[in-house]
């Protein structure tokens, strides 16, 4: 891939987020990743696997999810472009806490761990940036358990429109309802309200 290209959507990314990030710094964590496209379906991760490399969805979207005791599959959430993925080990877990799959065909740009927090501890503009997501992270751990304290089923759909607004046309509706801790059939009748309403 052309790492000008790169740079370039790397930058579009970081703008849309509101975060200001030089060329320079865009090139160095460029020339330090590796690039793979992966078919729709792939699992990217187990639970218990290394955390040593995260992922940047360049395009498409994929998914991570828990396995439940019964072996059911649980959605904790959706990475599409401009989101970061099997993003564990940059927060201090040794080993995977979930499944990473993908929904679509998806580019990935990925990343060593340790060389990413080498440049987030050495370079201010990275750690202010770094600062924001983790800001960003909290406040979205906060929302899903705020959601499944205080929100019916009907809500936390709403809800997942809001924070989502491309993906309810992309994600299969059974990785939607398990995300909103309800069933599919249970989802169903919810939009059907919802479009009458």
């Amino acid at each position: 891939m052309d790492k000008n290209y790169l740079v370039g959507q790397l930058k579009t990314f970081a703008e849309s987020y509101e975060i200001n990030i030089s060329d320079e710094l865009l090139g160095d964590i460029v020339s330090k990743a590796t690039f793979r496209v992966v078919s729709k379906g792939e699992i990217l991760s187990s639970i218990g696997d290394d955390t040593s490399i995260a992922g940047l969805i360049l395009s498409g979207l994929a998914r991570c999810y828990y396995i439940d005791a019964d072996g059911n599959d649980i959605t904790r959430g959706f990475a599409a472009e401009g989101y970061m993925c099997m993003d564990e080990g940059f927060f201090g877990y040794p080993e995977r806490i979930c499944m990473w799959e993908t929904i679509e065909e998806t580019t990935l740009m990925f990343c060593n761990t340790t060389d990413i927090r080498q440049i987030i501890r050495e370079n201010a503009q990275f750690k202010d940036i770094w600062i924001g997501l983790l800001e960003n992270a909290l406040r979205y751990k906060i929302y899903r358990e705020n959601g499944f304290l205080v929100e019916n089923a009907t809500e936390r759909y709403l809800h997942f429109k809001k924070l989502y607004p491309n993906l309810n046309d992309r994600v299969p509706q059974k990785h939607i309802a398990t995300y909103l801790g309800i069933t599919p059939e249970s989802l169903s009748r919810i939009r059907a309200a919802l479009k009458d309403a």
